[in-house]
């Protein structure tokens, strides 16, 4: 009898079937690697990278509550196990545990895994987008220690330079990256943003021309780019050589998902209330899976989408509902330093940008962050509006939203 598609493949074995999990996942594909992985669990239950790759797959979707269970899983079978280790240090860094973060990170030193460039990139990576920039660097420059020739390690370092002010460092080792690689878009922008900031515009025009659309992730750099050549080319704006970054200007703007955005505020709330008793903890994030579950099924039925969202709307303000019925209230923001703001979005954010660099404009000063944001990251900011920068910027960890 033919073995149904959906059926486990008894002839996989476990490292088989983390391979191809892996694969998906590099194509970021998270769901149908989930799929791979829960299917390979079915048979190896105690296969530790299965239960490693599904922690780092929920990662990568922001579901934070079901990651930490996968990598506390894992490292009941192998506590010793370096990726289950950084990953679990990862989401330390979440739940503001930091000394239990920094002890995971530092037993992989211990177990002798310094030598693992990716695993100590990755680590230097989760540092950084919590805010711990010197031990990122740190963790950035053992990659390098160890391969000098990578030029995503050395790109590495350079972002870490610039996030601590050493910006002619940063420059100088963003050259170093692309003299190792020169097809490395990522940091050949951050360079020319870096050069632009520093006012030397020719330098960063010739670094942004050498870039394609597809290389840029935010909007800043694509301004720039066209300013400059609007500047010294005399383009005028509907030019036909400024299509594509119009058009990739329009692709980086589009909004989000509205299931990626009630993920967010489930994992955002879970955070909140992480210290409340286990079992109730659970009983909610059973219930909120299964509101999930539904909402995604119904998404490819327009009619059904619209009654799950529509009964969601009834028994919880959407962020939308809230902005309009608070429009005239004033908010409160408190950044990493225990700084605070209040007032409306955008006092709060003008008075963020007053703070930091009041000669720019607000919408420069928004893309400027973003980009600085995005950096090592990859974390995205969106700078189509100030609610929707603070909202971005707080799930990005770097302030709290109050109210």
């Amino acid at each position: 009898m033919e073995a149904r598609p959906d059926m486990p493949n008894p002839f996989l074995s476990s490292e088989e079937y983390d391979e191809r999990a892996h694969a998906l996942y590099n194509e970021a594909r998270y769901d149908d690697a989930l799929d791979v992985l829960r299917e390979g669990l079915a048979l190896y239950p105690s296969a530790v990278e299965l239960h490693v790759g599904v922690g780092y797959a929920r990662l990568a979707r922001d579901e934070f509550a079901w990651a930490r269970r996968a990598f506390d899983e894992a490292l009941l079978l192998d506590p010793e196990h370096e990726d289950a280790l950084a990953g679990a240090g990862e989401l330390h860094l979440k739940f503001g545990r930091v000394d239990e973060a920094m002890q995971a990170f530092q037993q992989t030193l211990e177990l002798g895994y310094e030598d693992d460039t990716d695993l100590m990139l990755q680590i230097g990576r989760a540092l950084f987008r919590e805010g711990f920039i010197d031990q990122a660097l740190e963790y950035f420059e053992r990659g390098v220690a160890h391969a000098a020739d990578s030029a995503e390690a050395v790109a590495c370092v350079g972002y870490a330079q610039h996030r601590l002010g050493r910006d002619a460092d940063a420059i100088a080792t963003l050259r170093s990256a692309l003299a190792i690689d020169a097809s490395f878009g990522e940091a050949r922008v951050y360079l020319a943003n870096l050069l632009y900031d520093a006012g030397q515009l020719e330098a960063a025009l010739a670094e942004f021309e050498r870039t394609t659309p597809e290389d840029h992730w935010d909007e800043l750099g694509i301004w720039r780019l066209v300013e400059l050549r609007k500047s010294t080319g005399g383009l005028a704006d509907d030019a036909q050589s400024l299509k594509p970054w119009d058009e990739r200007l329009t692709e980086i703007s589009e909004e989000p998902d509205a299931i990626d955005e009630l993920l967010a505020e489930v994992e955002t709330s879970f955070m909140e209330n992480e210290g409340a008793a286990e079992a109730q903890t659970q009983g909610h994030l059973e219930m909120l899976g299964s509101l999930l579950d539904g909402l995604a099924q119904d998404r490819d039925h327009d009619s059904s989408a619209d009654e799950a969202l529509a009964l969601d709307a009834a028994t919880r303000p959407s962020p939308h509902t809230s902005r309009e019925l608070t429009a005239e209230a004033d908010h409160r923001v408190v950044l990493r330093d225990g700084r605070s703001f209040e007032g409306s979005w955008d006092e709060i954010v003008a008075a963020l940008r007053d703070a930091q660099d009041a000669s720019r404009s607000v919408a420069e000063y928004m893309a400027v962050e973003a980009r600085r944001q995005y950096g090592a990251t990859g974390m995205h900011i969106s700078t189509r509006g100030s609610e929707e920068f603070l909202r971005g910027s707080e799930h990005a960890g770097l302030l709290r939203i109050l109210r």
